[in-house]
């Protein structure tokens, strides 16, 4: 018997790397989209869109991993909580890397359009917004109830930037109709950050489920 757990834990602490490893791919999904904004980068839009693939391969592989565990091995209701986290950490990761692929969509769209105003408060968005995962997905890793609580309350901080960008844009389109094609696509850009945003805190409800047993909604988003 001790060797048959043995064996468990190893194989949920594969998966549990694996999950990080999709994060990995996810984070860098969300500021690459962002740089292929800043920069017009068609080519690297592209890259960003096809390697969305490879990120929903790493879901299914996961999710693969937890349903044979499940099958083949009876976790105790402690070892199915991870695994039943699991599951939705890497739904709410696939969807993440699913906006930042829209991002890199609308780059496409935009094409050599010019700039309708610097990009400032995207930017930030993104920054943010990836630093939440990076640290959701840590507390997920060390078990930290307490951090990913913190991380729900910093979601306050991309809707704010949302309701600025959203502000400003709806300014340049009544003030000039013949914005309002490119206002909306940043629009668009802003509004997968806040709900990437709000993905990362469905992540830390689930790293506090994980540690408590309870289900709770910690935040709940203005959208």
């Amino acid at each position: 018997m001790p060797e048959i757990r043995t064996a468990f834990h190893k194989r949920l602490k594969e998966i549990q790397d694996d999950i990080l490893a999709m994060g990995g791919m996810v984070e860098k999904a969300i500021i690459l989209s962002m740089d292929a904004l800043k920069e017009r980068d068609i080519p690297a839009a592209h890259q960003i869109i096809a390697d969305d693939i490879k990120i929903n391969e790493k879901r299914f592989d996961i999710e693969d991993k937890c349903t044979q565990l499940i099958a083949t091995q009876q976790p105790m209701a402690s070892d199915l909580r991870i695994i039943i986290s699991a599951l939705s950490i890497i739904s709410e990761l696939e969807r993440i890397g699913d906006h930042a692929e829209g991002t890199a969509r609308i780059v496409i769209l935009i094409g050599d359009e010019p700039p309708l105003k610097p990009l400032i408060d995207l930017p930030r968005m993104a920054n943010k917004t990836a630093d939440m995962l990076h640290r959701a997905l840590l507390s997920f890793v060390n078990r930290d109830a307490e951090t990913a609580r913190q991380i729900v309350n910093e979601d306050d901080e991309i809707d704010n930037l949302y309701d600025q960008v959203f502000r400003e844009l709806l300014t340049f389109m009544a003030e000039d109709p013949k914005t309002i094609t490119r206002a909306t696509r940043l629009i668009w850009v802003a509004h997968n950050l806040e709900r990437s945003a709000d993905r990362v805190t469905n992540i830390c409800e689930r790293v506090v489920y994980l540690i408590t047993g309870k289900m709770e909604e910690i935040g709940v988003s203005k959208y």
